[in-house]
């Protein structure tokens, strides 16, 4: 059987300053990552739009986003997609697609910093 991979890389910028939650021993950061992108359609006309994507970052690197991601902030990140299903306030079942960061490189205009 061959192997799988799930893999992902993306670079945009942070949507809001990073959201922190500790569960026990356990820490959480959540930020959104905002891609713009830019694209021609059937007629030729020149559209843009803005997809965003949910990061998630666990304990140290929780730490460090908590720290070092404001709004606005650069970000390169490579992680996995991770798929969750709650139920709506609605009581119907609901699925957040997120990424849980591995790896990030905050981008500034003077440097750039791995964690």
């Amino acid at each position: 059987m061959e192997s799988a991979t799930n893999k992902v890389v993306l670079s945009g910028f942070a949507g809001a300053d990073a959201e922190i939650k500790t569960f026990g021993t356990q820490k959480l950061a959540k930020v959104n990552l905002a891609i713009n992108e830019t694209y021609r359609n059937s007629d030729g006309e020149e559209v843009k739009r803005v997809q965003w994507f949910n990061l998630i970052f666990w304990n140290a690197k929780a730490e460090l986003a908590e720290a070092q991601v404001k709004k606005g902030t650069g970000l390169t990140v490579e992680g996995r997609l991770q798929t969750r299903v709650y139920d709506g306030t609605d009581g119907k079942k609901r699925y957040a697609i997120e990424i849980v960061v591995n790896d990030v490189t905050i981008r500034e205009r003077e440097k750039q910093e791995a964690f």
